[in-house]
């Protein structure tokens, strides 16, 4: 019995040890032929047709194609931002005292300075696709500037004469040694001191004050004479023969039209104006030719033409007879809001006399220089280059312009 258990556990223990070994052969193989064995010949047969593999038998891939398609329909966007001087706003008040058809400066206006958000959308050939303005900062506030108008029951159409004694209506008005703000300050005036007109230029009188002589802005000082004025009327006025003659598309419109006060109320009024926006408001295309040289009627058609007589959502709602600050892109949110119609006719015609109309450096209203960023000549042709995209604008309003002149 001893001897038979002894074989059995010799037996198992070889077993044992043969499978031992036979693993340890096994992996050494494997090993081997993992890291160090160099024949490629497999890898090279596995490879050798790599282009006619398919996946699925779906399409093959052409990822070149597609990058170029993305490119092709790729467009850049510029997000930059501009300065731009912020024009004050002007308000009108009537003072019953003063005759029809006089205004002055009650309080100067001041401009001030903003910075415009813009985003520009281009093509990949660069080409400008978009443009729109997306957000706007005040730099600088401006200042509103205040103009009374008359009111009285009688109109006058008196002009300031050398040797009229004058009074200032601003709060403050500065005495210069030249007639522009660029000279030097002799002193400043204030509201209803008189002084005496020595000599006339346009926007400016040359005034003794106190044994001392210099220049003012015309616009801040009020003639008034009340026997005077009152047969103020007695002044003639041009014919409508005289005005149609001047009619025509090449018409100078930095100067004012000749227009009285109630010639404007009389063309203004017209039964296509179903709000009676132009009727109310007719007056201050009058002012606007005192106080800027500027063709009232001009201004008037624009107006027409841009609004509808008064009728599109942006003069209805925004108070905004001409689209002012409106883009292309997006109308409606571009343009300003004004508080009344006259806020945006005085603007519009400030814009109009600096930017449009004159050359840079040209003396304009209020004391300040025309900057002429625009300016291509002193007609309608002239402004359409540069105020609006559609070539036919120019006709467009002057056809309106003939048509008013012809209500005289």
């Amino acid at each position: 019995m001893k001897t038979k258990e002894n074989k059995i556990k010799i037996t198992l223990k070889g077993i044992i040890y043969l499978a031992f070994a036979f693993f340890i052969i096994l992996y050494s193989i494997i090993f081997y032929n993992m890291y160090f064995h160099t024949n490629k010949s497999y890898a090279k047969e596995v490879y050798s047709n790599q282009e006619e593999i398919k996946i699925s038998n779906a399409e093959k891939i052409n990822l070149e194609k597609i990058i170029n398609k993305n490119t092709e329909d790729a467009q850049t966007e510029q997000i930059y931002a501009k300065e731009e001087v912020l024009e004050y706003l002007t308000q009108y008040k009537t003072n019953k005292e003063v005759p029809k058809g006089i205004s002055y400066v009650k309080q100067e206006g001041r401009t001030g300075k903003q910075q415009i958000i813009m985003k520009n959308t281009y093509d990949k050939q660069g080409n400008l696709i978009k443009e729109e303005q997306i957000g706007t900062k005040i730099i600088k506030a401006s200042s509103n500037k205040i103009v009374e108008i008359g009111g009285a029951n009688y109109t006058s159409n008196y002009k300031v004469k050398k040797s009229d004694e004058i009074y200032v209506t601003s709060d403050m008005l500065g005495l210069w040694s030249e007639p522009s703000e660029e000279s030097r300050k002799i002193t400043t005036l204030y509201q209803n001191e008189k002084i005496k007109v020595l000599e006339i230029q346009p926007n400016w009188y040359k005034v003794s004050y106190n044994n001392m002589s210099g220049w003012v802005k015309s616009e801040c000082t009020l003639y008034i004479n009340l026997n005077k004025e009152k047969n103020a009327n007695n002044l003639k006025n041009k014919t409508k023969q005289q005005l149609l003659a001047e009619l025509n598309i090449n018409m100078n419109l930095n100067k004012p039209s000749g227009l009285t006060l109630e010639q404007f109320k009389k063309i203004l009024t017209d039964e296509k104006d179903i709000n009676k926006t132009f009727t109310n408001n007719a007056e201050y295309f009058y002012y606007i030719e005192k106080q800027y040289n500027i063709n009232g009627v001009f201004v008037a058609a624009i107006g027409i033409h841009e609004s509808n007589w008064g009728t599109s959502k942006i003069a209805i709602e925004k108070k905004n007879l001409f689209g002012y600050g409106a883009y292309d892109s997006n109308p409606y949110n571009g343009a300003y809001k004004f508080n009344n119609y006259s806020e945006s006719i005085d603007l519009v015609s400030r814009v109009l006399v600096k930017y449009y109309l004159n050359p840079a450096g040209t003396s304009i209203y209020g004391g300040e220089k025309a900057l002429g960023t625009y300016y291509n000549g002193t007609t309608i042709l002239g402004v359409n280059k540069k105020y609006a995209t559609d070539k036919n604008w120019s006709n467009a309003v002057f056809n309106y312009i003939k048509y008013l002149y012809n209500k005289l």
